[in-house]
């Protein structure tokens, strides 16, 4: 592990990055909200399916 490269790396990385816009932001927000709300019904309807199957309901 070269610490020196590493660390070069991660500072170029760094200056490189930018702030996202107001706009941008709320976008990413809202495409990952929908991605969560997404796997949260997903999981939900599958426990649903599965209680019915095996009849713990």
């Amino acid at each position: 592990m070269d610490v020196p490269y590493d660390v070069n790396s991660y500072v170029r990385v760094l200056k490189m990055a930018s702030t996202p816009s107001r706009e941008e932001f709320l976008q990413v927000s809202q495409i990952a909200g929908a991605g969560i709300l997404l796997v949260g019904l997903m999981g939900f309807l599958i426990g649903v399916t599965m209680g019915l199957l095996t009849g713990g309901f």
